[in-house]
């Protein structure tokens, strides 16, 4: 609620963590903190709870729409799952031929639908803006794992093919994600769209479609894209897509622009980085949309597109420390 939420359920943390509880927003309420209701705590060795996450914030999700169908509203629905440790609901359990990971994919398939139908249900589905996607990609370090506290998880994570390696990591496949945007009354359907875009983009793109004016006083790290889903010249006056990218110290480590990627410094799950180095002394370079899985370094032949990319993240950096950064 401090974020400008009117009512809220969820987890305070991941649900894999042993400080995890589950709870909601009450006016009345004054456990754990004023303002809230604790629903479950120690999370996720309450598993009935955990079984039960994904369930309860579709529900929730549902009834806020029907509560709010005859005003403008905003939702933001944010699924435990697929984070480890995997709690598919009684229902969904068994159901997928590919394990617990199979079975909750499956149960977020389906709340996703009710989500949905309640709008169609509304009579609002046409006019209502609907965004999907995901944080990033899979946690592959647990891939070959037996034994830790999510069990074994060698069946469990999923896997980001054709992109290398996952989650946390500065390759492609800790960055790209699927992504819907659905509007039935302004976009038209069953479009394939190659222009890269980014979850910055998200928050520009819908104050332009609201006629609501940016704020003048911080930097905005996105781009209004909304002539890229509604307009017949898509990409018609679209800012390029330039994208700068952190491994886990936060520091700027690669960056793309259009479809060439630069990388100053490297981070993976694997540790390994698949044989790559990466400096800015000696940047990688490739091209992402021809090379999906970054395996061919172009450095060396397209040198005027390294030194351009390069001169770009130290820009970037420059600018992190002259404004003050989330890590300062």
């Amino acid at each position: 609620m401090a974020h400008g939420f009117d009512e809220w359920i969820g987890t305070n943390v991941s649900h894999d963590y042993d400080v995890a509880m589950l709870m909601k927003s009450n006016p009345a309420g004054n456990d754990p903190i004023p303002g809230y209701e604790l629903i479950a705590k120690d999370l996720p060795s309450d598993t009935r709870a955990s079984e039960s996450l994904t369930g309860i914030c579709t529900r929730a999700a549902v009834q806020f729409i029907k509560k709010n169908k005859d005003d403008p509203f905003f939702a933001y629905v944010p699924y435990n799952m697929p984070h480890l440790g995997l709690f598919p609901s009684d229902q969904f359990k068994g159901i997928s031929k590919n394990g617990e990971l199979g079975d909750v994919m499956e149960e977020l398939d389906a709340s996703v639908g009710e989500i949905l139908n309640a709008l169609e249900e509304s009579g609002i589905r046409e006019n209502t803006i609907v965004i999907f996607s995901s944080d990033n990609g899979p946690w592959i370090k647990f891939a070959t794992v037996s034994e830790s506290k999510y069990g074994d998880t060698r069946l469990k994570v999923g896997y980001a093919t054709p992109f290398r390696d996952g989650k946390g990591s500065t390759w492609e496949g800790g960055h790209r994600v699927p992504g819907i945007i659905s509007w039935p009354a302004q976009i038209k359907g069953n479009q394939q769209e190659q222009t890269p875009i980014s979850t910055l983009d998200i928050l520009p793109t819908l104050f332009s479609i609201t006629g609501v004016d940016l704020p003048k006083d911080r930097t905005i790290d996105g781009r209004d894209i909304s002539n890229l889903l509604m307009s017949e010249e898509q990409d018609q006056g679209l800012e390029p897509f330039t994208f700068f990218y952190n491994y886990n110290d936060n520091l700027p480590s690669a960056v793309r622009k259009g479809p060439w990627k630069l990388h100053v410094r490297i981070g993976s799950q694997t540790n390994d980085n698949y044989g790559f180095v990466a400096s800015e002394e000696s940047p990688l370079l490739f091209q992402v949309e021809e090379d999906l899985g970054e395996r061919i370094d172009r450095a060396a032949e397209e040198r005027e597109i390294t030194t351009d990319l390069l001169a770009e993240l130290k820009e970037f950096k420059a600018q992190l420390s002259q404004e003050g950064s989330f890590w300062d």
